[in-house]
């Protein structure tokens, strides 16, 4: 669930980073950013089956030129939402899916 900061919600998960319409957010050590679609990403992760909490979301991301030099997997420094346009579009749910999953997070 969202935690506030200085009286706003903050998104915990991409799920409710796509209900509150914001662009997800990833960022590696060495200054290269992802911007995210947060509707395109959430069913990305919802077909895969994968958990969508920030947290566990970190190992499924990974830097492409920081992973070149080093020869290995590097995994993002920091997830988060921001207003920015996103730049990354996947594909969308279908307007059924997207409405069930609305339903059982207000439930």
């Amino acid at each position: 669930m969202a935690r506030y900061a200085d009286g706003l919600k903050v998104a915990t998960c991409i799920f409710e980073a796509a209900a509150w319409h914001r662009t997800v957010k990833v960022s590696c050590r060495c200054g290269n950013v992802g911007l995210f679609n947060g509707h395109g990403l959430w069913w990305k992760f919802q077909r895969k089956g994968w958990t969508d909490d920030f947290r566990d979301a970190r190992r499924r991301f990974y830097c492409r030129s920081c992973s070149q030099r080093a020869g290995r997997k590097v995994r993002p420094s920091w997830i988060e939402t921001c207003d920015e346009p996103p730049r990354i579009r996947l594909p969308l749910p279908d307007e059924r899916e997207w409405k069930r999953a609305v339903n059982r997070f207000r439930g």
